[in-house]
């Protein structure tokens, strides 16, 4: 998502307001970018800390800026910046944490952002959205760009099937109709979870639906959903985040504090190094059951 992240803050950088960011990161991936933002494109270093702050101070004098680096470089390293001097005044940055959840793979936890958006959503002020197709990215960057409060954009990689048709942007959408379980995905782990799904009979294909922001509550979710989930009365959330402040925790109130009920709740989330051993992302995914197959035998 990143080359389309770019082209996408290139239509945006003629804004005067416009301010950009990076930690020492995107060779090879911002320069057209650098090149449409001129002296409003800076290179702040591998000094995260003092990036967020200044993209604070660029906010509190009337600019609109954005900070990216790797997800945990822009959440995890600069935290107290993010909370004292963005969410507490209620600044519009755009922090852009690059490789969400196991994205960096071989890179190892220390690479890996597997707590970021349940961090950042326990701060004031902070909306998360996180893509799930290339697609979304122009209008996910059209949407915030004149945010004039703080906003996480996790980003990781389009991996739907090639011949899915992608449906227009919205914060909730179903991908999947069929009669079986409700399944809810968080961003771009829906992409190998599209085929295998499906594939299934009508009878057991679940009713798959895809999220990319947060956090919400029950009247932001659409009415399509409860009913949806009234039938099946078995909820499936798969995301790949640990499970302290997850998305899959946050249905889980909202159910217990509507008083809706189903009969089963199954929870796919990232659990870390099951293993012990590092490897790619679908690697992890496998190892912590969040692939495919790990997600059919929650359906049965």
């Amino acid at each position: 998502m990143r080359d389309v992240f770019t082209k996408s803050l290139v239509g945006v950088a003629s804004d005067p307001l416009f301010v950009f960011l990076t930690g020492d990161l995107g060779f090879s991936a911002l320069e057209p970018l650098r090149d449409a933002a001129g002296d409003r494109f800076i290179n702040a270093g591998v000094a995260e800390q003092n990036m967020v702050s200044v993209a604070a101070g660029l906010a509190r004098s009337g600019l609109r800026p954005w900070a990216y680096s790797i997800a945990p470089f822009i959440y995890a390293r600069p935290f107290e910046q993010v909370r004292n001097d963005v969410c507490l005044h209620n600044l519009g940055v755009r922090l852009v944490g690059n490789g969400g959840g196991y994205g960096y793979g071989v890179m190892g936890g220390t690479h890996h952002a597997l707590e970021d958006y349940g961090s950042l959503l326990c701060l004031q002020n902070m909306r998360v959205i996180i893509p799930a197709f290339d697609a979304d990215v122009e209008a996910v960057v059209n949407q915030i760009s004149t945010y004039e409060r703080p906003v996480y954009l996790r980003l990781g990689r389009d991996e739907k099937p090639a011949d899915f048709e992608t449906p227009p942007y919205a914060p909730w959408r179903r991908v999947i109709d069929g009669r079986g379980p409700t399944v809810v995905a968080v961003g771009p782990l829906i992409g190998p979870y599209l085929e295998p799904l499906r594939a299934l009979p009508e009878a057991s294909r679940p009713r798959v639906w895809v999220v990319t922001e947060l956090p919400f509550d029950a009247g932001s979710i659409p009415a399509e959903f409860w009913s949806d989930l009234s039938d099946s009365r078995h909820l499936v959330v798969a995301e790949e985040h640990v499970q302290q402040g997850s998305a899959g925790q946050s249905l889980a109130y909202l159910l217990a504090a509507s008083g809706r009920r189903v009969d089963r709740f199954s929870h796919l989330y990232a659990r870390g190094y099951v293993s012990g051993r590092y490897g790619s992302q679908a690697y992890h995914r496998k190892d912590c059951g969040l692939d495919a197959a790990s997600l059919l035998d929650a359906l049965a």
